[in-house]
């Protein structure tokens, strides 16, 4: 297993200290960058904030998943798999909630990546979805390369994503939420099968939101 786990500890910590404040503006978390460029004869260093990497994954209706999905949105991202017998159902229900919560705001969407695709397949997604009654335009399950999902996940949205024999099911993967703006920033992690995380992600997204609303 990668060593991930302290990085997401460290957001999850940095989430939760920011929680008390009533009105603050959402960090952006990850790895930043600083690059060095001469103008005008002058050295001038620029800060690159870390953004989500370029993807591309099949979602539960065969249609190609990208950035550029998710355009004008901000969206949830998390890492599952259907065969899950510990967290998953859990944080499936919780997701659930966000996804009530926001159905009808053509601003937020959701991303639930298989950490399983070989047994995830697209037809067995396309059931998962509709036992979960939701709509497929709304939240995309997808699937795809293994090796590049497990990158993504723990090099862009810095989370645990694995095969681990030893585990049950034989993977192991975060349970957090991640929430992503429409720069493909990530503005929190939270801890998706605690109740208590999820509301306060309910209420980032509005605060999200609200900094759009404002442009």
């Amino acid at each position: 297993m990668r060593n991930i786990i302290p990085v997401l500890s460290l957001l999850l910590i940095i989430q939760n200290c920011s929680e008390v404040k009533s009105s603050f503006e959402l960090p952006i978390l990850g790895r930043s960058e600083v690059i060095e460029r001469e103008e005008n004869g002058t050295v001038i260093y620029d800060t690159l904030t870390h953004k989500i990497a370029d993807f591309s994954f099949v979602d539960q209706d065969s249609a190609i998943i990208t950035n550029e999905t998710f355009q004008d949105q901000v969206y949830i991202a998390d890492f599952f798999f259907t065969s899950c017998p510990t967290i998953c159902p859990t944080m499936k229900q919780q997701m659930l909630r966000v996804y009530n919560a926001y159905k009808e705001n053509q601003s937020v969407a959701f991303l639930s990546h298989s950490i399983d695709p070989e047994y995830d397949t697209v037809a067995l997604l396309h059931d998962y979805a509709d036992r979960l009654g939701v709509e497929s335009s709304k939240w995309h399950f997808v699937t795809g390369d293994q090796d590049e999902i497990y990158e993504i996940g723990e090099s862009s949205y810095m989370v645990v994503a694995d095969e681990d024999p030893s585990a049950p099911g034989g993977f192991i993967h975060s349970g957090a939420f991640l929430l992503i703006d429409k720069e493909r920033q990530i503005r929190g992690v939270y801890d998706g099968t605690i109740k208590d995380q999820v509301d306060i992600l309910i209420k980032d997204i509005d605060r999200l939101l609200k900094t759009y609303a404002k442009d």
